[in-house]
C-alpha cells in the first residue's frame, strides 16, 4: 500500500505525462490543422477573379511582370490570353479555354471546402481532447470543477 507522499509522488507523475502529452503532441497537431485549414482557398479564388476581369474587360493580349525567383522580374508579353496554363499541383499545368478554367477552378473549391470542413472537425475532435485530458488533470489533482 503507498502512503500519502508516494501517492503525492504518483499523482504528480501522472499530471507532468498528461501536461507533456498535450503540450509535445495535441497543441502541435492543432498549430498544424490550424495552418492546414487557412491555406487552401486563396489562390483559386484570385485565379476565378482575374480570369472574370479578363472575360469582362475582353483582353485579348497583355504585358505583365512574371517572378523568376527571388523577387527577380521580367517583362511578359502574352499574344493571346483566350487560353490559359493552370497549375493543377505537383508540378502539372494543364492549358485551358477561360470557361473550361472557370468549371476547374468550381470542382477545385469544392474539393477544397470538403477538405477545409474535415479539418475544422479534427481541429474540434483535437480541442476536445485537449479538454478532456485537462479535465483529467484536474480530477488528479482533486481541483474544483471549472464554470
Amino acid at each position: 500500500m503507498l502512503n500519502g507522499t508516494e501517492m503525492d509522488d504518483l499523482i504528480q507523475e501522472k499530471v507532468q505525462r498528461f501536461e507533456e502529452f498535450v503540450d509535445r503532441r495535441l497543441k502541435p497537431d492543432l498549430v498544424h490543422s490550424i495552418a492546414e485549414r487557412t491555406s487552401p482557398l486563396g489562390t483559386s479564388s484570385n485565379l476565378r477573379q482575374n480570369i472574370e476581369n479578363l472575360e469582362k474587360n475582353s483582353v485579348t493580349s497583355l504585358q505583365t511582370l512574371v517572378n523568376l525567383g527571388s523577387e527577380v522580374y521580367m517583362q511578359a508579353e502574352v499574344p493571346d490570353t483566350r487560353r490559359i496554363f493552370v497549375d493543377i499541383g505537383l508540378g502539372f499545368h494543364v492549358e485551358f479555354t477561360w470557361s473550361e478554367a472557370l468549371k476547374y477552378i468550381s470542382v477545385k473549391e469544392e474539393s477544397l471546402a470538403k477538405q477545409i470542413q474535415e479539418y475544422t472537425l479534427l481541429i474540434a475532435s483535437i480541442k476536445a481532447q485537449i479538454k478532456i485530458v485537462c479535465e483529467g488533470i484536474r480530477e488528479l489533482l482533486q481541483l474544483p470543477a471549472e464554470r
